[in-house]
């Protein structure tokens, strides 16, 4: 797994002459030293760009778009900290005139009850609201913090930012997206359906690989071909494969190097696979391994061609930076209303698994013979906690629209196959009511998480997609 990356942020701090203006000071070097405690980088004027490299004139907001222009690719998202009332134009436009279309955070510093002279009065509770009233006037999407005032040396900002720079990741990584959907969706499999045109609204595109293509390109590698058997070797690696016929083996590895060829040369970052039944009757194993190892290096594959599935995946994938599963919500477990089982067959990513070793596909070895459905990664889930999400294109309705939330997975015993875990998620039975009623599908992306929060944040707030958030916000 790659380490998350460091956040850069565009500041903007607010000032305004008729308040106490050394709070702007204070303020600009409080923000860069919780920045700095995060492991955060800073793009914001210095003290001789502008009064205390605060932004309160249209000149000081020009130099402050201009400095963001120049940072515009590195810049993850823009922090608007206000340690007074600030002035609201310059604020506005100092992002608008940047250009940038990044998620904003709108912070704002509390006054101290036990003094409150004109001093050092700040005044920012109210100016937040005036700062936000201009942003919507200016279509300036933005977020709030947790609280209406906190400081940014708080506990709650720190949770804040940690929540902000997830929204931050999931835009950014959702930006001219190109998933790679390899393979016809399987006729069986009418619930996976999907609009092309729908995800390109937003920036998201498609592009396909008949499974034709994957074989004859296979046939034409040769057994000691460098890129087969550096596949061959991590295959190896990765999972127990006792037992596994070298032949099925040697068929994975080529399999997975024709992908990683093919997803480099289209520049996908994602994918979804076709599985049932084509490439156990036509070429003899199951992707699963092969999908298993992108999933767990942060590069979601999804089953059936389930290209909504796989951006779900890999939505919370860039929240969390650790690896995302797609997942049936399969059984009921017992008599628990709040739990059931969430089973793959699979292509889960080992990080998902207490244990896991390669084996064959039960379900569908009795169609087309257990000899050609070598290559699933079974065992049992680890406990811990998690968020799942589900985004999918509403053809009627011509919108994306999904769901998500808390939840875990529990150590309750459970004795099947495949690669399955029990999930417990609050109000359960509400939240398949709900699947139901709105026509979801039976795939869920999970990962071992606490970022529903950001995921609902990112879809809602920015990508202008709907966003259930289950079981409620608070706010």
């Amino acid at each position: 797994m790659a380490a998350q990356r460091t956040m850069t942020f565009g500041i903007v701090v607010g000032n305004r002459g008729f308040f106490p203006d050394h709070l702007a000071k204070t303020g600009r070097e409080e923000i860069l030293a919780a920045l700095k405690e995060a492991g955060a980088k800073a793009i914001v004027l210095t003290p001789e760009e502008s009064k205390y490299g605060a932004v309160e004139t249209y000149e000081e907001a020009q130099r402050c778009a201009e400095l963001f222009k120049k940072h515009a690719e590195e810049i993850d998202g823009i922090i608007l900290t206000l340690p007074n009332f600030g002035e609201e134009r310059g604020i506005v436009d100092a992002i608008r005139l940047s250009g940038l279309k990044v998620p904003v955070l709108v912070q704002a510093t509390p006054d101290r009850s036990d003094d409150m002279t004109i001093a050092v009065r700040r005044d920012s509770f109210c100016g937040k609201m005036s700062a936000c009233n201009n942003m919507m006037q200016y279509g300036i999407k933005y977020s709030l913090t947790t609280l209406h005032t906190e400081a940014v040396s708080s506990a709650e900002f720190k949770a804040d930012l940690e929540w902000f720079s997830a929204v931050c990741r999931i835009v950014k990584g959702l930006k001219n997206l190109k998933i790679g959907a390899i393979g016809a969706r399987p006729a069986a499999f009418n619930t996976v359906r999907y609009s092309e045109r729908i995800l390109e609204t937003s920036g998201i595109s498609v592009d396909t690989l008949d499974l034709s293509e994957v074989f004859g390109r296979i046939g034409k590698m040769k057994d000691n071909d460098d890129a087969a058997q550096a596949k061959l070797a991590a295959i190896k690696s990765y999972v127990s494969t006792a037992g596994i016929p070298d032949a099925a083996l040697l068929k994975m590895a080529k399999l997975g190097a024709v992908i990683d060829g093919w997803m480099k040369q289209t520049n996908c970052t994602i994918s979804a696979v076709q599985c049932w039944t084509s490439m156990e009757e036509f070429f003899g194993v199951v992707p699963c391994t092969v999908m298993s190892m992108m999933s767990n290096n942060l590069i979601p594959s999804a089953c059936e061609v389930d290209v909504p599935g796989t951006l779900s995946m890999y939505m919370l994938a860039l929240a969390s930076g650790t690896p995302s599963a797609l997942l049936d919500w399969n059984n009921n477990y017992g008599s628990d209303p709040n739990k059931c089982v969430c089973f793959h067959c699979s292509n889960l990513p080992k990080h998902f698994f207490k244990d896991v070793k390669m084996d064959y596909q039960e379900i569908i070895a009795g169609t087309v013979g257990k000899l050609n459905t070598f290559g699933t990664c079974v065992g049992r889930v680890k406990a811990g906690g998690m968020s799942y999400a589900r985004f999918s294109t509403d053809d009627r309705r011509g919108v994306i629209r999904g769901y998500t939330g808390p939840g875990k997975f529990t150590d309750d015993p459970l004795l099947t196959f495949g690669g399955a875990g029990v999930a417990e998620i609050p109000q359960l039975q509400k939240l398949l009511k709900y699947i139901c009623r709105e026509a979801f599908e039976h795939h869920v992306a999970a990962n071992f998480s606490d970022v529903s929060k950001a995921i609902h944040e990112a879809a809602v707030r920015y990508m202008g997609w709907e966003s259930y958030y289950h079981p409620q916000l608070e706010d």
